[in-house]
């Protein structure tokens, strides 16, 4: 491997484990900027643009400690990667909504296209954390600067941008990455006649009974993976880019390489202490004393 590679798989790999949401530099945006349809994840309904009645004056939240208690566990399954703190210190310098409404409307549309640009920075990183060929890294490092140079434009620049637009070559950057990550997995780990499926992207497994299966290096692209029991699986190397993981039981499962998950698939599982998560992500509080 090149010097080169390796200063960008270190970069990557870097700015991927630093993005981490700071509710105490954000002015309450997921809880204002977001709309809410009540259901098993939210005990309320509320409209975007409308704060919620339990965002506080100094934009905490008055049942932090009980959200799961009280019905709102979607609460503690969302993570912004550090969005909100950026839009309302970097986009907006440090101004809240509530000092100054007059930029309380622009506020709540630039923050959904943040989480976006956020959550495509969040994929590239991690795709440059691989080793992958020199060619594939220039192209994500190229899409990296892009991307950072969106994040930095002002309120009017960033309510034109087209996302749909911007999706199309980091969805193929990404495929490509999967795809080399996995076929080398496969060869080295399984052999090139393993005779085993592994490309499930979209597969509706809702609820299925995968515990103790060696999955290694499938692809669950968009898949439906809720209240499958996943439990001491082996998932390495798979892909989980837009799986839908909710209530998936991760219990005793290795990710430790899976690629392109959120904290917020993971906060939506339920899993335990030996549970082995990639390392850019953070053990949920509600896994805690579950063995």
């Amino acid at each position: 491997m090149s010097e080169g590679i390796k200063i960008r798989n270190s970069i990557g790999h870097d700015l991927r484990k630093s993005m981490q949401a700071d509710c105490q530099n954000c002015f309450g945006l997921c809880c204002t900027a977001l709309n809410i349809v009540a259901s098993s994840d939210f005990a309320i309904q509320k409209q975007a643009g409308l704060p919620c009645p339990n965002l506080q004056s100094n934009f905490t939240c008055q049942i932090h400690s009980e959200l799961r208690d009280k019905g709102f566990k979607g609460c503690t399954v969302y993570d912004c990667l550090g969005a909100g703190q950026w839009v309302s210190q970097s986009t907006f310098h440090g101004q809240d909504w509530r000092r100054t409404p007059e930029i309380a409307d622009n506020m709540f549309r630039v923050f959904p296209i943040m989480e976006q640009v956020y959550e495509m920075i969040a994929y590239i990183t991690e795709a440059m954390s691989y080793e992958i060929s020199q060619l594939l890294t220039d192209k994500l490092n190229e899409q990296l600067q892009t991307l950072q140079h969106l994040s930095k434009l002002d309120v009017e620049a960033l309510l034109s941008i087209n996302i749909s637009l911007i999706r199309i070559p980091i969805n193929d950057l990404l495929l490509e990455t999967s795809e080399h990550i996995r076929n080398k997995l496969v060869i080295t780990t399984l052999g090139k006649k393993h005779g085993r499926k592994t490309s499930h992207r979209g597969v509706n497994w809702i609820g299925k009974n995968l515990e103790g299966k060696d999955l290694r290096a499938t692809d669950f692209r968009g898949a439906y993976l809720i209240a499958a029991n996943m439990q001491n699986a082996d998932l390495r190397g798979v892909d989980f880019i837009g799986a839908d993981l909710r209530d998936a039981n991760i219990s005793g499962a290795n990710l430790s390489t899976a690629m392109f998950l959120t904290q917020m698939q993971i906060n939506s599982t339920v899993g335990n202490c030996e549970t082995k998560l990639p390392y850019y992500l953070r053990i949920p509080t509600h896994w805690h004393n579950k063995k």
